[in-house]
């Protein structure tokens, strides 16, 4: 655990992280999901590392706009398989992050073999994650969202949205830090599309260096998401094209977040995504191109 999280932010001082997303749900917005079906699962982390993902993030809840929760159950019967056999020794490689906002999903994830817990709700819906985190001396993402997938996308309001979103991502990081958590393994992530509008999710990438005041790498999820596809509705005859044809349009939303502090972009498509990130980490970082298009390092 400490050798791959230790080598996670080695890499983050020289280049921008992919998380490969890995749905094992059968409802996922962006049409990925690969519902109970293990083999699909484990042979697309597979594949997503190969094309350069560093962390295979698991997830077996949907968090679209408008889901439902499942059992817990549910939850565990869809995703520790699928963790257990990436984490073996014949295993792609990448670290690997569980997406899951429930303290028992994490725990029996982390023992399965995890490095990272991803919660969208930020420690608001399950305190506990941190106080799992700790015992394990994982990583932890924690994102921010506005009321729940069920209902944040109806009508998504700030006052302030900058400053509301880097309250609730301080509050989450002392909430984890005061558990045990070690701040250097914690990423924030301002949940673009989570309770957000067009127009929340373009500040929130335009202003993104702000961020940086909580002090911990951040963690960006554009990937195929309804906001790009608005964009793009005047080339598609008015209608938002399609999840799997968002994918250039993300490509755009990378790049610039990188530009503007990202340290780790959370992708469906991972070959274009690494694309994007050596090309702007070459520009802004001025990273030797030379160097950076390496195959990703395997732990």
């Amino acid at each position: 655990m400490q050798s791959v999280l230790d080598n996670l932010n080695s890499i983050l001082q020289r280049r921008t992280l992919v998380m490969g997303i890995l749905n094992v749900t059968p409802d996922s917005f962006s049409g990925d999901g690969l519902g109970s079906n293990v083999e699909a699962a484990v042979e697309q982390g597979h594949a997503m590392s190969r094309d350069g993902a560093d962390i295979l993030d698991v997830g077996g809840q949907s968090t679209r706009p408008g889901a439902a929760t499942i059992p817990v159950e549910e939850e565990l019967s869809r995703v520790i398989p699928v963790v257990s056999r990436l984490a073996a020794q014949d295993g792609p490689g990448s670290a690997i992050s569980v997406d899951t906002n429930r303290s028992s999903v994490a725990d029996a994830a982390l023992r399965a073999g995890a490095h990272i817990v991803n919660d969208i709700s930020g420690l608001r819906d399950d305190p506990a994650i941190a106080d799992v985190v700790a015992q394990h001396d994982a990583g932890l993402v924690v994102m921010h969202i506005q009321g729940t997938p069920a209902t944040m996308q109806v009508a998504p309001h700030y006052d302030d949205l900058l400053a509301e979103v880097i309250a609730y991502l301080r509050a989450a990081v002392d909430r984890a830090v005061a558990a045990g958590v070690r701040k250097e393994r914690i990423w924030v992530d301002p949940g673009i599309g989570f309770g957000k509008t067009l127009e929340h999710n373009l500040e929130l990438i335009r202003r993104l260096h702000e961020l940086e005041v909580l002090g911990c790498p951040i963690l960006v999820g554009t990937s195929r998401k309804g906001f790009i596809g608005r964009i793009l509705a005047p080339l598609n005859n008015g209608e938002p094209p399609p999840p799997q044809d968002r994918v250039a349009g993300t490509g755009a939303t990378l790049a610039i977040s990188i530009a503007n502090g990202a340290n780790i972009i959370r992708v469906h498509d991972v070959a274009p995504a690494v694309q994007v990130a050596r090309v702007a980490d070459a520009i802004v970082r001025s990273t030797n191109a030379t160097t950076t298009l390496n195959a990703p390092i395997k732990y």
